[in-house]
């Protein structure tokens, strides 16, 4: 998907179901590099028939529960899946995450939110709180400063 379409079609209706404070620049950032980062904002299933779904690749045991679980996000998840017409459970969640891109960028602002410290705004911090909120099988050091060089270059000039 081109990260213009990923911006304006799934980052910023999923800012509009959330709250204000959640809809910030370096959100909007860790959105995009990790989408780059885990599926080349490309594939919305996990390549050979892996278990994740949507460009953030959720897990249904583990992202997508956490999100519906977690004591900060729990509500917003809720409530999200029910403005998009879908039941806040698990399974409809993480069906529906693999071609609603709008409710997976909710999901993965909200996986964000349950991070203890704020978003980083420098590429080494950022890959420590993205490998803490994603906790990748198969982490790639090796692509994140293209991803999030690239992300930042692409919201920033949205701003411009």
């Amino acid at each position: 998907m081109l990260l213009t379409h990923l911006t304006r079609f799934a980052i910023e209706p999923a800012f509009e179901l959330l709250p204000a404070r959640m809809g910030t620049t370096a959100a909007a950032i860790f959105m995009v590099a990790i989408a780059l980062q885990e599926s080349g904002a490309e594939h919305r299933r996990q390549s050979a028939s892996g278990p994740a779904r949507g460009y953030w690749q959720f897990e249904h045991s583990g992202g997508v529960n956490g999100v519906l679980k977690h004591t900060a996000t729990k509500f917003y998840a809720a409530s999200a899946c029910r403005a998009l017409d879908y039941p806040a459970t698990s399974v409809a969640a993480y069906q529906a995450i693999e071609h609603n891109d709008i409710l997976a960028a909710v999901f993965a602002r909200l996986l964000l939110w349950t991070l203890p410290q704020p978003l980083a705004v420098d590429q080494g911090t950022a890959w420590e709180q993205y490998l803490q909120a994603w906790r990748p099988g198969k982490p790639h050091p090796d692509r994140w400063e293209a991803s999030w060089s690239r992300a930042t270059a692409h919201v920033k000039g949205r701003q411009a």
